[in-house]
């Protein structure tokens, strides 16, 4: 204080380069009070509304973003499940196929054995016909042979149906005989 008094009176320091005149002091206070009653009246709340508006819509944005952060792990879940499901169904079709082809592998090994049977018994019906016609024309052939022969022997025709009875008894001996 005792400077600026000694400014006020008239004496030169250094220090009056350095600070302004009072009057000029004062009203740069009174100018800077209004100046920063004005701040807090207008700008400041405006700034404040502001700063809250923002800080508003980035929680709207951080929450919205979150929301959204939320419904994609709920759909990559889903997803996941969807994928999981595909592949149990994947995996049900194969074995369903393979149990599928096992029987028709099956199906067909029966159908052919049970052919390749039939076939064998026909096979040997066929056979047993064939041989039971050829000891037929064979009996019918001896007979004749027979009968020619004893016909030489005796020199003479036999009648019919003693030839028959000739024939029947020789068959019937070569019968046991075999």
């Amino acid at each position: 204080m005792l400077t600026l008094l000694a400014v006020a009176e008239g004496e030169s320091s250094g220090t009056d380069l350095l600070l302004p005149a009072l009057p000029e002091l004062i009203w740069g206070a009174v100018a800077f009070a209004l100046l920063m009653v004005l701040m807090f009246k207008f700008v400041f709340p405006r700034a404040n509304q502001t700063l809250e508006d923002r800080s508003a819509a980035i929680q709207g944005k951080m929450e919205a973003a979150d929301k959204e952060l939320q419904d994609a792990q709920r759909s990559k879940a889903e997803y996941e499940a969807g994928i999981a499901d595909a592949r149990g169904e994947a995996a049900r079709i194969v074995d369903e196929a393979k149990q599928t082809a096992e029987q028709l592998r099956a199906n067909i090994i029966a159908k052919a054995e049970d052919e390749a049977a039939a076939l064998l018994d026909k096979a040997r019906a066929d056979v047993n016909a064939e041989r039971e016609r050829l000891l037929q024309e064979l009996r019918a052939q001896v007979g004749v042979i027979s009968v020619d022969l004893a016909g030489r022997i005796v020199e003479r025709e036999l009648d019919p149906g003693t030839h028959q009875a000739l024939v029947d008894d020789y068959i019937q001996n070569l019968s046991r005989a075999n």
